[in-house]
């Protein structure tokens, strides 16, 4: 059976080609490919071509299919997986198959299974490894959204404190404290705040955002109302860190106190230095923003650690646990990622997407690989009313506060011819 794809053949080198897919076997599963979510690791991963750990030395002559933040619907399960995986079942999945040994990772290390494809057929080491997982929630976008999700719910897991009198570590955030989110409003950002706010069992009492980019800010500060938050118990403020001194305008806003616990999801050595400077006694910075440089690094305050407990961790990716919760909890409605999406597009638009990836404004890039469309921004749907497709998606669209939902999704997938 043939499929078009986009793969990777190298360091800069991404083609969109149609070929044959092996045939199923008992032990495989054929899928169509609804939506996958543009991710940043991807442009880093075409940056590096077979110098990145999670992609094959022969890639060259064994191409992989890119795209690791999709959803999809079974067409065909081998006679090993039948009881288990049904023809029109939708599913989500986590992409990192092995952590240890090769790091074989679904949108890096596969032939026959990504995201930016009309077909695939996933092989059974994948699905050994419990990484496809049902989804029944609202659209396929969000299927998507749940990977970046999940690493935002690992991300969160992996906070910790010492306790107050013995060194026990205890994990996650401080429940009703004070917690900060620099560099806070691009899509993992947005993503980040719905979680703190809403998903998480633990709130804080105090969130505070930072950006340096005004358009950003205020696009946060309308999608979560501060008066929302605070109707929750919780205190939001977004804040601008561009000018001024942004140390004391954090800590003033801590109470004097600090944070307790500080997501940085910028890799700006002025953000990281930033988070040191504010952190609370046992106060906890997760470094979530992965950098591309090996040799990143920034000052951190080592008096600090030893006299007030201050400490770091990091977090790449999530685990399937993570995953589940992410579906979990879009599924309960509790968490809405569409928050994170700007632009959507057909697999035509996958290459110079991931490509320009950092140039491109906006959050979160979806595309959908069974249709031909260009890459355009939400906010382009009203310039285009003269198409009757835009000028339905632009209506559907305002009617959800300007986001991307199941209505729109299923106006475009209808509007298009499917495999």
């Amino acid at each position: 059976m043939k499929t078009s794809a986009v793969r990777l053949y190298g360091k800069h080198d991404l083609r969109l080609e149609t070929f044959e897919l092996p045939e199923l076997t008992d032990d495989s599963i054929l899928a169509r490919i609804v939506s996958d979510s543009v991710c940043m690791s991807t442009y880093k991963t075409v940056e590096q071509g077979a110098a990145h750990k999670r992609v094959p030395d022969n890639v060259a002559e064994n191409p992989v299919i890119i795209g690791h933040e999709l959803c999809g619907i079974i067409l065909k399960a081998g006679k090993k997986w039948a009881d288990q995986y049904h023809e029109g079942d939708r599913f989500a999945v986590q992409p990192v198959v092995d952590q240890t040994v090769n790091y074989d990772t679904i949108g890096y290390s596969f032939g026959t299974v990504g995201g930016d494809s009309e077909l695939v057929v996933i092989p059974n080491n994948i699905i050994e490894k419990g990484c496809i997982l049902p989804y029944t929630g609202d659209g396929c976008f969000k299927g998507s959204l749940a990977e970046p999700m999940s690493c935002i719910v690992g991300g969160f897991r992996a906070f910790y404190h010492s306790g107050k009198e013995e060194y026990s570590h205890e994990m996650g955030i401080v429940d009703g404290g004070r917690m900060a989110i620099i560099g806070g409003t691009g899509p993992m950002g947005l993503g980040a705040i719905d979680y703190a706010l809403h998903g998480g069992e633990r709130k804080p009492g105090t969130l505070i955002v930072t950006d340096i980019n005004p358009d950003r800010l205020a696009r946060a500060e309308k999608i979560f109302p501060p008066a929302e938050a605070a109707k929750d118990g919780i205190t939001l403020k977004f804040v601008n860190t561009s000018s001024g001194d942004a140390c004391k305008t954090m800590m003033d806003l801590s109470g004097g106190k600090g944070f307790d616990d500080i997501l940085c999801m910028a890799p700006v050595r002025a953000a990281v230095e930033l988070a040191d400077r504010i952190l609370a006694k046992d106060g906890c910075l997760n470094f979530f923003a992965g950098p591309m440089d090996k040799n990143f690094s920034a000052e951190f305050n080592f008096y600090n650690v030893h006299y007030a407990s201050t400490h770091v961790t990091g977090t790449s990716g999530g685990t399937v646990n993570d995953l589940r919760t992410a579906l979990r909890l879009m599924e309960q409605d509790r968490i809405h990622p569409e928050v994170m999406i700007t632009h959507i597009g057909g697999l035509d638009a996958v290459i110079e997407t991931t490509m320009n990836l950092p140039s491109i404004p906006g959050g979160k890039k979806i595309i959908y690989p069974g249709i031909r469309c260009p890459l355009t921004a939400i906010a382009d749907f009203a310039s285009k009313k003269s198409d009757p497709l835009f000028a339905r998606l632009a209506e559907c669209c305002e009617a959800n506060g300007g986001l991307w939902n199941r209505e729109a999704e299923e106006i475009l997938l209808k509007h298009f011819s499917l495999i």
